[in-house]
């Protein structure tokens, strides 16, 4: 009972980092002012346009496709596969467990074999292409290992060293109700808690904020009407008009 109340507490402790450092650089983005219209063109001169090219950058990458194939498919297969182990996930909080996350749990083994993958590509994009290697700062790197222990911890309960499915859910669904239970003694599964823990603890302070990021990005947000429409920014509406002339005698 002592080790699940350890880790409920920091679980608490950095889900509360995790949710007001987020929130606050959330914050910070909305309040920064965009003074420039400054689309990344070809770029769509509508709000429809602008919301399209949003879904196409969030969903499919867009940019990053144009930019380089492999960055792309490596950065995609391990965002999908995230994407798809964190809604796999939800079976531990709910119960009964919603009907589409047991209907998503067969493509869970195949979606984190594709995370890891994924970040394995990654890695060796920032390790071989000199180019990037020269740009890649320790941070980066720790980053993408952290994220490979995580993925491959979980690989290793999912397939090889069992833990017990019953206790943790219960332990989990303890945490949303507090109403702390006995978490397993595994150590791949305390491992695998302990990483999770610490990059929720570093999220906000780290390069991972472009996920909230890119939806405050003005090459992407902003429409490219710079002819028909004066963009003024709205710290610069406040300031006073410039006289036209000077006084003469």
């Amino acid at each position: 009972m002592l080790l699940g109340t350890i880790f409920a507490g920091l679980f608490y402790f950095a889900t509360a980092v995790f949710l007001v450092g987020v929130g606050a650089r959330v914050a910070r983005y909305a309040r920064t002012p965009a003074p420039l219209v400054i689309p990344t063109t070809p770029a769509p001169t509508t709000h429809a346009g602008v919301v399209a090219r949003m879904f196409r950058e969030v969903v499919f990458f867009e940019s990053l496709f144009k930019g380089s194939k492999w960055s792309w498919l490596f950065g995609w297969l391990f965002h999908f596969g995230m994407l798809i182990v964190l809604a796999q996930h939800f079976r531990y909080f709910t119960q009964p467990v919603w009907s589409w996350v047991v209907m998503i749990q067969w493509v869970g083994s195949y979606a984190s074999f594709a995370m890891f993958a994924g970040l394995a590509g990654l890695w060796a994009r920032r390790v071989l292409v000199d180019r990037i290697r020269y740009i890649s700062a320790p941070s980066d790197h720790l980053m993408l290992a952290l994220l490979l222990a995580i993925a491959g911890s979980g690989l290793v309960m999912k397939h090889s060293a069992h833990t017990d499915i019953v206790s943790l859910k219960a332990f989990s669904l303890g945490l949303v109700s507090f109403d702390w239970q006995p978490l397993p003694a595994d150590a791949p599964l305390l491992v695998h808690l302990s990483l999770v823990i610490i990059l929720m603890l570093i999220f906000p302070f780290s390069k991972l904020l472009h996920a909230p990021g890119v939806f405050f990005s003005p090459t992407r947000n902003m429409r490219d009407n710079p002819r028909e429409h004066r963009h003024v920014a709205p710290w610069a509406k406040e300031l006073p008009e410039r006289s036209g002339g000077t006084d003469g005698a």
